[in-house]
């Protein structure tokens, strides 16, 4: 498929491309909005129209991801960097051990890292497998010393930098809720939402723009939070409040409504089937270059969303690199 005149081909990661029909009909409706002569960008948080916007935001959502009706949907703010903080301010205190609450994290490559480091600043965490940089691989599960006690299992569905994906999902503990930064991967293919107590992630590589987060929580994990959590990283006052506490991104929410839209007239199944004959196509390709290209990712976990490459033996190119 070739780029229109004037157009440039897009692969950031994120912010990622949007689908063009969903930027014309943004387009259409930015400066009056559903005939209300208000663009969406001035819109009251408060009023009917934007009301329609957020509800019908979290229903395709719900739909999409076939979300169980014991989970809240929460727009936020903040992006995926913000829940690293929210998350143990929120579930520390559901750790068995009171003295010293702790919380286990899965690190597979630099956002999980970020996310680890993050959480030290609120309680005890344990790196649950043995990561060696590059990220490269995943230690099997099986082998994660996991701890009965822990506040939850924090890990990364897809590694934006590294390209490693999680396919499976980790092993769940009796009373200790697995957790996931989606923020990658979210609807690129099919994904068990209830066997997770949190699934969050923000919506500019998957969803839509920066600014906005999604944060998908069990009922029963909301209301726990230490008295320190600053009100916009609550769960419970921003659930409480409709995620309208205070002032949300509403062109994000409604930006996400229209991919949303988008999705749902392509499929779930589709998309997923789409992105990995695309990226079954690349790593076939880097594979079968006699080297000139080359993907130092175990192929069990190489991702559909991202794929690192480079030219020649990473080890033997190192210096021609730097010099750029």
């Amino acid at each position: 498929m070739g780029a229109k005149q004037g157009e440039t081909i897009n692969f950031n990661a994120g912010p990622a491309k949007i689908p063009e029909a969903v930027m014309e009909k943004a387009q259409r409706e930015l400066i009056n909005y559903a005939g209300t002569g208000v663009s969406i960008l001035e819109m009251s948080h408060r009023c009917a129209e934007f009301d329609n916007v957020i509800k019908g935001c979290e229903r395709l959502l719900r739909e999409e991801m076939n979300i169980p009706g014991d989970y809240d949907v929460i727009f936020m703010q903040g992006g995926a960097t913000g829940q690293f903080a929210a998350v143990p301010m929120n579930l520390a205190a559901l750790s068995r051990k009171k003295v010293q609450p702790c919380a286990d994290y899965a690190v597979t490559g630099s956002w999980s890292e970020k996310a680890f480091k993050e959480a030290e600043k609120y309680l005890n965490v344990v790196k649950i497998n043995s990561p060696v940089k590059p990220y490269v691989s995943v230690n099997d599960p099986a082998t994660w010393t996991r701890d009965t006690d822990a506040a939850y299992l924090h890990y990364c569905s897809n590694e934006t930098i590294n390209g490693i994906e999680m396919r499976e999902v980790p092993e769940t503990l009796p009373g200790v809720p697995i957790v996931a930064d989606v923020s990658s991967n979210i609807l690129s293919r099919p994904f068990d939402v209830s066997k997770h107590g949190i699934v969050y992630g923000g919506t500019q590589k998957n969803l839509g723009a920066a600014g906005l987060t999604i944060v998908v929580v069990q009922k029963d994990l909301i209301g726990h939070e230490n008295k320190m959590t600053p009100s916009v990283f609550s769960y419970s006052t921003m659930s409480k409040n409709n995620s309208i506490y205070n002032t949300p991104n509403c062109f994000g929410i409604y930006l996400t409504k229209l991919v949303l839209e988008w999705i749902k007239e392509t499929g779930v199944n589709a998309l997923f089937d789409r992105n990995e004959t695309k990226s079954t196509m690349i790593y076939d390709l880097i594979d079968s270059s006699d080297g000139f290209y080359s993907c130092a990712v175990n192929p069990k976990y190489r991702s559909q969303m991202n794929i690192p490459f480079r030219i020649g033996d990473p080890q033997e190119t190192t210096c021609l690199r730097r010099s750029f």
